[in-house]
């Protein structure tokens, strides 16, 4: 029996190395201009900020801005979700979600604290953008 793969199986003449796809070059490929109008600009300008988005089911969900799309569905990392609150119960329990993307449809209010990252010259206040 001859033992020249060992460790591999028995029998089996398969070549086991592997190499990269090819793929075009950054360089061959042509590049999708940036978009850079003041929303767009606004928008990278939150990226990993922290978020809070108030759900029309009453439910306010707290996480970190890691994208959207055109349909502004908004994806938030280490997101805490609070439930409404409701005058007969005292509830301020907080469930830990984690990476959560909600629905555009079902955002009524997204604020942005300006605390985490104040200008120079700026009053140090929340935002607030109403999207219904």
């Amino acid at each position: 029996m001859d033992n020249h793969n060992s460790g591999s199986n028995p029998g089996s003449d398969e070549d086991h190395s592997f190499s990269e796809p090819e793929t075009d070059s950054p360089v061959d490929s042509p590049r999708k201009p940036i978009n850079t109008s003041n929303g767009a600009l606004r928008l990278r300008s939150w990226l990993n900020k922290t978020l809070k988005i108030r759900m029309t089911d009453g439910r306010t969900l707290v996480g970190v801005f890691l994208c959207t799309d055109r349909d502004a569905n908004v994806i938030l990392g280490s997101c805490s979700e609070y439930l409404p609150p409701d005058s007969t119960v005292f509830n301020e329990d907080t469930r830990m979600l984690g990476l959560v993307m909600i629905p555009g449809k079902h955002i009524i209010t997204v604020h942005i604290d300006m605390n985490e990252f104040p200008h120079e010259g700026r009053p140090q206040v929340s935002e607030a953008f109403d999207y219904l």
